[in-house]
């Protein structure tokens, strides 16, 4: 896109590459042509899409300071610290063993020093490999120090088994050819790319940098950008698009949805969007240090990391991607970490919130959960505006697979647990903001109704609640009487004369009372009678007073005159 980075430029960049250099693996021109040819006398290991993606990431500097697979040294000090051998940073090994009985026949026949050509489905060759360690290593303790657990259940210890052999290639890697990136490619951006457009093109001197999952773009995110770009001069958001869960939002409607909010809600000249390609490590925690890097080499000074980044299920901590930035020093990251907690609408403040800025419990929340709202879009059901911009929302249902439904109308999430997840209030209140049930619902027992339900009551009220509390404010408050509706001033001055009229007619009647009632139903003893009267001043105290102009009158004084208040200390002639 660019032309590439110097090193010598970093020197004058507010960032550094992780390790201090920009990796650049990728081959061109005449070396290319001699790569290419030499390939064809190589033995050769076919790889699948996700090692491809990795070749590519390493070589366009994605995960630098990697220049190839690590060797087995590498390989055991990452599991046991999270570092490299030299002492950097690095929380999740980069591994090559190759699965397939071909593929095994090849690595049993190589040795130290030989090389190897990777090549893809169709036999192209897309790298060499330089092999500088071959060995052999333990799975399981490799998913217990990766992932803290051996549960088959895990993604990430599932790929271990499903997707990697005993033997593994260390060593640097050549790439020969990079892949297309298909309905991305016009959005593509290598690191060299934007460390060009950051501190070359826009002279930045500060960057945040944003990866998103498999979700569309909703206003949780958007509070964390928001957050961001009040103090940094940049942002780069890199929605991932590769190896999601196949019933997530297929990734050109993510990316679709991404533009359309940004083109209509940021700053176009602030705000950068560019799709990232990457290996899902399923790692949870260490995962989230890797992204953290990964900004880093992509030139980002900040990191922006939210409550549950590259959370998988219930296998780790709440806050557990936040915690892990506690086991490293700022300086050993060279990447400033701003960690966010969870962000929901809270239609008291009738803002989005988190629990550190927001003092109002549940009834009042809406959550914005990515899960929540992917299946909402399933059930065709466009989410509240507080949670999601209808530009992402409409967008990204159009992607949502699979569409709608089975036939006995289930989606791929219990509707209860998503209802409970997105309207907590639903189980406990009757409405949004309103009163406790006098028995909370189950999730078992929540039907697609419920969920229509929630919807529409948080689509009617959720502007509403804030908007109600301001009009009892400026009814009080506002001098200027013409503001305030003259039909609600109408009302209240008919509700006393009404009321006063019932509070005379009942000072007759306790006049006239009887000590004792000669029919307890049909009349009333003095009393009963007492108490009515006693009970009607009551509800015209209650009654909100008419305030009119002339009652404000009294509220307007100035102490000098006028004109001084203008500037003028000029006697008056």
């Amino acid at each position: 896109m660019v032309s590439k980075v110097g090193k010598k430029a970093f020197t004058n960049y507010p960032q550094q590459p992780h390790g201090g250099e920009l990796v650049d693996q990728v081959v061109t021109g005449k070396e290319r042509e001699e790569l290419l040819e030499r390939a064809k006398g190589l033995p050769t290991i076919m790889v699948d899409l996700e090692a491809v993606i990795t070749l590519e990431m390493i070589a366009t500097g994605v995960l630098s300071p990697n220049k190839g697979f690590m060797t087995e040294a590498d390989y055991n000090s990452v599991l046991a610290s999270g570092r490299l051998t030299n002492g950097l940073v690095w929380p999740a090994p980069l591994s090559f063993a190759p699965i397939g009985n071909r593929n095994k026949e090849i690595v049993a026949s190589l040795k130290i020093g030989d090389e190897v050509t990777l090549a893809n489905e169709n036999k192209e060759p897309i790298a060499i490999l330089q092999i500088e360690d071959i060995f052999k290593y333990d799975k399981e303790h490799r998913a217990l120090s990766l992932f803290g657990t051996t549960d088959r259940d895990h993604p990430g210890v599932d790929s271990i088994y499903r997707r990697m052999g005993d033997v593994s290639l260390g060593g640097p890697i050549k790439l020969l050819q990079r892949v297309d990136w298909g309905p991305f490619e016009k959005l593509r951006l290598e690191p060299k790319d934007t460390w060009h457009t950051f501190y070359e093109e826009k002279k930045f001197r500060s960057v945040g940098g944003f990866i998103t999952g498999a979700n569309p773009l909703h206003r949780g995110h958007e509070y964390i950008h928001k957050n961001a770009l009040e103090v940094l001069d940049g942002l780069l958001i890199q929605p991932l698009v590769e190896m999601a869960k196949r019933e997530y939002t297929r990734h050109e409607f993510r990316m679709l949805s991404y533009r359309s909010v940004l083109d209509t809600y940021y700053p176009q000249d602030r705000s950068i969007l560019a799709p990232l390609r990457v290996t899902y490590v399923f790692a949870g925690p260490r995962e989230t240090v890797l992204h953290a890097l990964i900004m880093k080499n992509y030139g980002c000074t900040h990191a922006l990391i939210g409550r549950d980044h590259a959370g998988i299920g219930d296998y780790y901590d709440k806050y557990a991607s936040h915690s892990i930035f506690d086991e490293f020093k700022p300086e050993e990251l060279g990447i400033e970490v701003r960690l966010y907690h969870e962000v929901f609408y809270c239609t008291r403040c009738d803002s989005p919130a988190t629990e550190q800025s927001c003092p109002h419990d549940s009834q009042y929340r809406i959550n914005i959960s990515g899960t929540g709202i992917r299946e909402m879009l399933r059930h065709g059901i466009m989410p509240p505006k507080e949670i999601v911009r209808p530009e992402s929302a409409r967008i990204a249902m159009q992607g949502i697979q699979p569409k709608g439904l089975d036939a006995e109308g289930r989606a791929i999430s219990p509707v209860g647990k998503t209802i409970k997840s997105m309207f907590p209030f639903y189980l406990e209140r009757t409405r949004l903001g309103g009163r406790k049930r006098h028995t909370p619902l189950s999730v078992e027992e929540l039907t697609n109704l419920d969920l229509e339900a929630a919807n529409l009551d948080v689509r009617t009220n959720a502007d509403r609640i804030y908007r109600d509390v301001f009009e009892e404010y400026s009814s009080v408050g506002d001098i200027n009487r013409d503001l305030q509706p003259e039909w609600i001033a109408d009302a209240r001055e008919s509700l006393r004369v009404q009321q006063e009229m019932v509070i005379q007619d009942l000072e007759e009647k306790v006049a006239q009372a009887p000590a004792a009632a000669s029919d307890e139903f049909l009349y009333q003893d003095k009393e009963e009678a007492q108490r009515e009267l006693d009970v009607a001043k009551k509800i015209l105290e209650d009654i909100p007073k008419v305030i009119t102009e002339e009652r404000f009158q009294e509220r307007v004084w100035n102490v000098l005159p006028y004109e001084r208040y203008l500037g003028s200390d000029e006697p008056k002639e």
